[in-house]
């Protein structure tokens, strides 16, 4: 795969359970990086890579990053839990140690379920851009999504997921309409595994477990994240024995920016 116009060397492939990865930097220290809700189960390109490294650039230096999504072909009914448990065999086979995990988005879901069920494998946790469960909006903009991508309608889903990205303004529709069928490019003839992410992280809510996680742990995320609420951020920080919170005004989904890069890697360098 080529390199995104970050300048990362970048690398892709598949687990050996089948996760597929996109990977870069060459510091001695590892990350792992849940992915968020995307169209197909694959390596990133393009514009997905070049966004994503983006927001972790700042770790090139100290730390090689892989950016992991889930396998192929989930089955019916999948649930977070499982996602997790590929996500730990693939740490175990193939890291051998405890790392760092990054839950991004959807991926944010999927790491509070790794870390309180695989303790042993998680040095320092952050939850980037999610909480204990979807807020309302959050709920009905993925069902929505859900919906399209079965009736084949991709221009519609990729509006939906634009907004979660577009800011409150006087041309969000203008934005919306823009951009939403360029997001649509991506999409995949079969949206089985976009719809069974979906309908498992719509039945997730792991409040009660919060307390289990015992990695330090950081929640950093845009406060008008419209899929999610500063209360909800709160709660899942607060619940959480070593959590902390990161709260940043004016920002919607998924936090970034250079307050976000210098906050991340300095929670990851303690």
């Amino acid at each position: 795969m080529a390199a995104p116009r970050t300048g990362i060397e970048a690398s892709s492939g598949f687990s050996r359970n089948g996760l597929p990865y996109n990977r870069f930097g060459s510091g001695p220290r590892t990350v792992v990086v849940f992915q968020g809700l995307v169209f197909e189960n694959r390596p990133m390109s393009g514009l997905d890579a070049r966004f994503t490294f983006s927001m972790y650039s700042s770790l090139a230096d100290a730390y090689t990053v892989y950016v992991v999504t889930r396998r192929r072909g989930l089955r019916r009914g999948c649930s977070i839990r499982d996602m997790s448990d590929d996500y730990a065999d693939m740490v175990r086979e193939e890291l051998h140690q405890p790392v760092d995990i990054i839950g991004l988005s959807t991926g944010g879901s999927i790491c509070q379920q790794f870390a309180a069920d695989h303790p042993d494998l998680v040095r320092r946790l952050v939850i980037h851009s999610a909480a204990y469960t979807l807020g309302p909006r959050g709920k009905s903009i993925q069902l929505r999504a859900r919906d399209s991508a079965l009736a084949g309608n991709w221009r519609h889903v990729g509006a939906l997921m634009m907004e979660w990205a577009a800011k409150p303004s006087w041309y969000r529709g203008i934005i919306l309409r823009v951009a939403s069928p360029f997001v649509a490019l991506g999409a995949p003839d079969d949206p089985s595994d976009f719809v069974r992410t979906i309908e498992a992280e719509d039945a997730f809510d792991f409040h009660d477990r919060l307390g289990e996680i015992t990695a330090p742990t950081l929640v950093v995320a845009g406060a008008e994240d419209p899929g999610y609420s500063p209360e909800l951020f709160a709660r899942t920080a607060h619940a959480i024995p070593n959590g902390r919170l990161v709260l940043y005004p004016g920002m919607g989904h998924p936090a970034r920016g250079p307050r976000f890069a210098r906050d991340l890697l300095a929670f990851l360098d303690e």
